[in-house]
């Protein structure tokens, strides 16, 4: 039922309310631990389809998001803009990584492919529990300037990497309801 990625996830949420001295529980989905758990996973796959070079090639390009932080312009936007950039991203990235599902590859890369299909899920399902808005795909048809092309599954996992290190992080860790009661 678990995988696991998502039985860590699960872990580190019962460990930091059970841990000594603490009245009541912090809100783990505001614990970023969980997400450098899911980067680390994320670089764990793209070493490997580094690694692999031409047995893991593929002739297709890749629609990924960008991944570059203006922080003017991201503190400019208010938290739906930031969370619609975000869930937008993940949604493109999603499609991306399971385009290569019907790739034929190697049992330990599919692995990686599997679990990083779960592992976007799971961020999916940390914002949804902050109350981050879900991602509403856009009315008109036209390209979408925050997306750029990859033409390797390397590429395509380091864009993984730096949108969840930039972007996500940003988002995760300036959420509003992780803020509730400090001063």
């Amino acid at each position: 039922m678990f995988h696991g990625s998502g039985l860590f996830a699960l872990l580190l949420m019962v460990l930091e309310w059970t841990r000594p001295g603490l009245s009541s529980p912090l809100r783990p989905i505001c614990d970023l631990r969980v997400l450098d758990h899911f980067i680390k996973e994320a670089w764990d796959a793209e070493a490997a389809m580094r690694a692999c070079k031409d047995a893991c090639s593929i002739a297709t390009n890749f629609t990924v998001p960008l991944t570059r932080v203006d922080f003017d312009v991201w503190e400019a936007m208010n938290i739906e803009e930031q969370a619609q950039e975000v869930q937008s991203g993940l949604h493109v990235l999603n499609e991306a990584i399971s385009s290569l599902q019907a790739s034929n590859q190697t049992d330990v890369l599919q692995s990686h492919i599997d679990a990083s299909i779960s592992n976007i899920a799971s961020i999916r399902q940390v914002l949804r529990s902050l109350s981050i808005p879900e991602y509403v795909p856009p009315t008109s048809g036209g390209e979408d300037k925050e997306m750029q092309k990859v033409s390797s599954i390397s590429e395509l996992f380091q864009v993984h990497i730096n949108f969840l290190r930039g972007k996500v992080r940003l988002l995760l860790a300036n959420a509003p309801v992780c803020h509730q009661g400090v001063s």
